[in-house]
């Protein structure tokens, strides 16, 4: 069933950098923004002028046979095409040329030259497409991060999850519906690490998920030339409703050390996040040595902890907001 009440994302519309830093970052809430100066990429990214400019350089893309994709079981395989093949496959709708099936999907998400170690730039690894690409700058150069391509079949629609760092989703061409969640909501969104296991939003099993009803969904669709802000921490989902291209442009927002240096992706916790949460798995670990009924009573009290220190700052929170606006 259709669970939850569409709530919608604001509009802001000739946004430069200063209206950016000023009126919208602060709050720390999605925004689509409209005619942001993009360069040529808008008019000139056609199926033919990208397969030519991107030329035959190989890429790894996930590929499944079921347009909805699922990180958390695997229900896609990889595999390596030339650029200029698998942007032809991706804008078809039947393909004579397959892997698994003639209406397979495809998904690309760009990678550095060292995957283990670089995180991808559009500058490096497409120099020819990056030129027509202009990077809006609402951050610090030294802040900036990564520009991934993500290229996707028309009907794709990819899992929940967040990202660590600020970024700007970038549509260029095609049409993309994308949902979100705030952070405060990670409690009915059944995570495995960054990752919701409700891969169904829009006709969710109730039974199987029942705490997921009262997670409160912001959608929007973007149009070819439309840039989203997703703070991080927020969840995202997003369905292409065309084939499209898109660049995600992420930036560093915290201090440098706050991020594990062996993350070419951006998505692994901060380094403070990361302890917290392996100290939990030790003092769970502890608790074990106790009676199954002691075991829940005092995890019940480490709760209560948590949910009393995360309280008071929305309290806190919430009272700056009304003296702010009184």
């Amino acid at each position: 069933m259709d669970c939850q009440e569409k709530l919608e994302v604001p509009v802001y519309t000739d946004v430069d950098r200063d209206t950016f830093l000023r009126d919208i970052y602060p709050l720390r809430r999605p925004a689509v923004l409209k005619r942001v100066p993009l360069g040529p990429c808008v008019r000139a990214w056609t199926v033919s002028y990208l397969a030519q400019k991107g030329g035959d350089r190989e890429v790894k893309v996930h590929v499944s046979s079921e347009p909805r994709m699922d990180f958390l079981h695997k229900n896609f395989v990889y595999r390596t095409l030339p650029f200029d093949k698998f942007i032809q496959r991706a804008a078809e709708a039947k393909h004579s040329d397959f892997f698994i099936s003639e209406d397979e999907s495809y998904y690309l998400r760009s990678l550095g030259e060292d995957v283990r170690k670089e995180p991808a730039d559009l500058r490096k690894q497409f120099p020819e497409l990056a030129e027509d690409f202009h990077i809006p700058q609402f951050f610090e150069p030294e802040q900036f991060f990564s520009s991934v391509f993500r290229i996707s079949s028309p009907g794709l629609q990819l899992w929940t999850h967040y990202d660590v760092m600020d970024n700007l989703l970038v549509q260029v061409t095609g049409r993309k519906r994308v949902v979100l969640y705030s952070p405060k909501d990670a409690l009915y969104l059944y995570l495995t690490g960054d990752k919701s296991e409700v891969l169904d939003i829009d006709t969710t099993d109730l039974q199987l998920y029942p705490e997921f009803v009262k997670a409160s969904r912001y959608e929007c669709i973007l149009e070819p030339g439309d840039l989203l802000f997703i703070p991080a921490l927020w969840f995202h989902n997003t369905l292409a409703l065309q084939f499209g291209v898109g660049v995600n442009v992420f930036w560093r927002h915290l201090p440098p050390e706050s991020y594990d240096k062996k993350d070419p992706y951006g998505n692994k916790d901060p380094v403070a996040a990361s302890r917290a949460l392996q100290s939990l798995e030790r003092t769970l670990g502890i608790l074990e040595e106790l009676p199954p009924d002691y075991q829940d009573f005092y995890a019940r009290r480490m709760v209560l902890r948590i949910q009393s220190r995360a309280y008071l700052r929305q309290t806190m929170e919430a009272s700056q907001e009304n003296s702010d606006t009184a």
